[in-house]
């Protein structure tokens, strides 16, 4: 039944992206001049999750890759990778800059040094760029001559509220991309096309394909989770096709699985803080706070630790909370 898996993981770039043509259009022009070795237009792309964002900037970056002679790009997932120079040997190692380089001991300027001495342009993608320890990363980047960025949010707005004035005025300053939620109807095309991919013909109904868009609800990773999802049921039992009824079985098995692979993408502080919470069932804050600052050798400060907590919660939706102030109370939410 699966010809290929590549095609039904979420890392997957398509070779033809679906209903994106105004924002591909978009996001290459501001790239072009990197083809002409000049550095391109700092750019930033938002929108809901599962909207195609990180997709988008990496088909742009592989197009690209082709066109352009002297050209890296880099990529880093900043909900796994937060802390500056995590940040930067990420992407210096993904661009094929350094492997070397070692977080420990290695002082950012190395790293920053990295870009500077290529001896063409460098595009970096900065994913889930919200959860930067310190965002003056941003700001540094956008000061190196032949680098340029991608940065990519949920929250606009919510980004740009709380971040300083000089890296606020960065953002304000780059081209912007502004992504919506798929309608069913985009949703079916990027299952069908997905399916061509990656399974044998046949193997899935029409009716099962559209309870998929359906219960992702326009989100593109749900779509495509609970996809895999029935694939590997049926691929490993007696069963000869995907239908309604194998996809009704499997949804909360792809959420868990999507619940899973974002726990999973957390950085040492936030899975510290979510496996805390986790394992208590339900904490006051004060006792979060202390059991977090016992089991960290180098715990984060009031501010960033509640930063991080707000993003589990806001953004993520892997905690919930009752209450305020002291009385807080975090639990884990269900899938």
């Amino acid at each position: 039944m699966i010809t290929d898996a590549r095609a039904l993981r979420r890392s997957f770039v398509p070779s033809e992206l679906e209903h994106r043509d105004g924002q591909i259009s978009h996001l290459t022009a501001a790239l072009r001049p990197i083809t002409h070795e000049s550095p391109g237009e700092h750019t930033f792309i938002y929108g809901p999750s599962g909207s195609g964002k990180t997709t988008l900037a990496k088909y742009v970056a592989e197009r690209l890759e082709r066109q352009a002679v002297n050209f890296r790009w880099g990529y880093v997932n900043c909900m796994s990778d937060s802390s500056t120079n995590a940040v930067l040997q990420r992407l210096v190692r993904t661009a094929g800059l350094a492997a070397h380089l070692s977080t420990d001991g290695t002082p950012s300027s190395e790293f920053y040094d990295q870009f500077r001495e290529f001896d063409g342009q460098v595009l970096v993608i900065l994913d889930e760029v919200d959860c930067l320890e310190d965002e003056t990363v941003v700001h540094a980047l956008y000061d190196v001559p032949n680098v340029t960025m991608i940065v990519i949010t949920i929250d606009e707005d919510d980004l740009l509220a709380r971040t300083d004035s000089r890296v606020q005025s960065r953002l304000r300053s780059m081209t912007t991309v502004a992504l919506e939620k798929y309608s069913h109807a985009q949703l079916v095309d990027i299952l069908r096309a997905r399916i061509r991919a990656g399974l044998a013909p046949g193997v899935i109904t029409s009716a099962a394909i559209a309870e998929i868009a359906d219960a992702a609800a326009g989100d593109a990773r749900e779509a495509i989770a609970i996809l895999r999802q029935a694939a590997t049921v049926v691929d490993s039992s007696d069963e000869r096709e995907i239908t309604v009824d194998v996809v009704g079985r499997v949804e909360d098995d792809a959420r868990e699985e999507i619940r899973r692979d974002r726990v999973d993408d957390l950085g040492t502080h936030k899975r510290l803080l979510y496996d805390i919470i986790e394992a208590a069932g339900e904490i006051g804050a004060t006792e979060l706070r202390e059991t977090y600052e016992q089991r960290c050798s180098e715990p984060k400060g009031n501010s960033t630790r509640r930063r991080y907590l707000g993003s589990l919660e806001d953004k993520y939706e892997l905690i919930a909370t009752d209450g305020c102030g002291r009385g807080k109370v975090y639990r884990v939410t269900e899938p």
